[in-house]
């Protein structure tokens, strides 16, 4: 199957899903199981020493949970990655909390907010618990912003797929992450967040 016909596909798994088909919720997971996994993983790699999920179980998890909704609606692939970004960060957290294995500020460095990163890659750990408090204080505070940040640095979207995931110029979405960037850093006491400018060409799990 080529890429352009898979993508496709997705796309029409996932309006028969926001239309209630549950036929459709098992035709996609092997589709996207992949991606999912390379999420999952780069999710948790930072806090591997304190969580014990393992990526699969997290993947099932998630999936269950996003197609498990009744109100279900996404427009489309960028905008799924986006809601399962947000799912396993809350599974993940939870268990955290749950366990007491990871306590806000636990020496942790901070974590390096530049467009393109996601968590898994190369760097210091992150303060989990304080990011996680950060991005409650930010979905708050501003939603979109919040999207905006969840869909680029979690999901690793590009500027472009995360324009129309929400239906935005790729102008507002640059300044969206300006702006969130600054606010999270300031949140989470000034840590080091990096500034580098992002690419709309730059490939992610909706290309």
């Amino acid at each position: 199957m080529s890429t352009s016909t898979q993508k496709h596909q997705v796309t029409q798994l996932l309006d028969a899903i926001s239309d209630g088909d549950s036929r459709a919720s098992a035709e996609l997971l092997p589709l996207i199981y992949d991606e999912l996994r390379k999420l999952a993983q780069s999710y948790m790699a930072k806090e591997a020493h304190v969580l014990t999920l393992q990526p699969t179980a997290l993947v099932h998890e998630a999936y269950l949970r996003l197609v498990g909704q009744e109100d279900a609606k996404w427009s489309g692939r960028g905008h799924f990655f986006g809601a399962a970004a947000q799912a396993m960060r809350r599974i993940l957290v939870d268990q955290a909390r749950s366990r007491g294995r990871i306590k806000r500020g636990g020496g942790a460095a901070k974590v390096e907010l530049h467009e393109g990163a996601v968590p898994g890659a190369e760097g210091p750990s992150t303060d989990f618990l304080a990011l996680d408090e950060a991005l409650d204080a930010l979905e708050k505070y501003d939603q979109r912003k919040f999207q905006v940040v969840m869909m680029q640095y979690f999901a690793g979207l590009s500027v472009d797929e995360t324009a129309a995931a929400l239906g935005l110029s790729a102008t507002t979405v640059r300044n969206d992450w300006t702006f969130a960037r600054a606010w999270l850093m300031r949140q989470m006491g000034g840590g080091e967040i990096g500034a580098r400018a992002g690419s709309s060409s730059r490939g992610g799990p909706g290309k």
